[in-house]
């Protein structure tokens, strides 16, 4: 979204608004700076072009957020043919950017950071609902998509609060380590960390929504399934954990090649 508003309107400094939102300096901000600088005599036939070209990735983007509505509540795929709810998406994606913008752009002070962050919140809630119902063309109600929102409202705040106090070290360390291309890792590293956030608040809204409903109607799982269950979650837990310990091991041991 920063890259296609500096784009198209030519007193957006996206450089600058990622330095303020996340506090870059030295060779982070430096290495931001130097990513999104326009190159001189690039023809305006050449910005057209790029402009097209990031309209289709933005589009792309839209479907990728489709399918994970559509995987996790089990919807038969649109693919292009909600090309139009996408569109609209888009803008409503536009309008929830600036509001945050607002939001983050209120002065300093305990009370009012937390004034701020509540209401970014409850905004991100909404936002996470009204994306739900409309990239699913209308096919999950809005109460079955509540929980999603709550749930991706928790984690993307406390995913806030974690990106303003790493990010400028990460980004400080990625430049200085690999010049400008850091910047773009740290970036990458950002948005793979909101994007995991989405996906397990998606997960996670989808199965408190089916346990509702079961409680609603009376339905209770037998103690067995219940014991069950819960030995396939410890044991997937141990297996993963297992799997991570050998991976950290192998790469200390090839670090300690080295």
């Amino acid at each position: 979204m920063s890259i296609l508003l500096g784009t198209v309107f030519a007193h957006y400094d996206a450089a600058e608004r990622i330095i303020k939102r996340y506090d870059l300096t030295g060779a982070g901000a430096t290495a931001v700076r130097s990513l999104f600088s326009s190159t001189e005599g690039t023809s305006a036939t050449f910005g057209i072009v790029g402009v097209v070209f990031l309209m289709i990735s933005v589009l792309s983007f839209t479907r990728a957020a489709q399918r994970l509505f559509e995987q996790a509540w089990e919807l038969k795929p649109l693919s292009v043919r909600n090309t139009r709810n996408g569109s609209w998406w888009i803008l409503a994606f536009g309008g929830y950017a600036v509001v945050i913008a607002l939001l983050s752009a209120l002065p300093g002070g305990y009370a009012l950071d937390l004034v701020a962050l509540v209401s970014k919140a409850v905004v991100t809630a909404a936002f996470l609902v009204l994306s739900g119902w409309i990239l699913s063309a209308k096919r999950i109600g809005w109460p079955a998509l509540l929980p999603f929102g709550v749930t991706g409202a928790a984690l993307t705040a406390a995913y806030s609060v974690g990106a303003t106090l790493y990010l400028p070290h990460l980004f400080n360390s990625s430049a200085t380590r690999y010049g400008v291309v850091g910047a773009v890792f740290a970036m990458i590293s950002a948005l793979f960390a909101v994007m995991l956030a989405l996906v397990a608040s998606a997960a996670l809204g989808r199965e408190v929504r089916d346990e509702l409903s079961r409680i609603r109607d009376g339905r209770r799982p037998g103690d067995r399934e219940v014991r069950r269950q819960w030995a396939n979650v410890v044991e997937q837990t141990r297996s993963r954990w297992r799997t991570a310990r050998e991976e950290i091991s192998h790469h200390q041991i090839k670090g300690s090649d080295r």
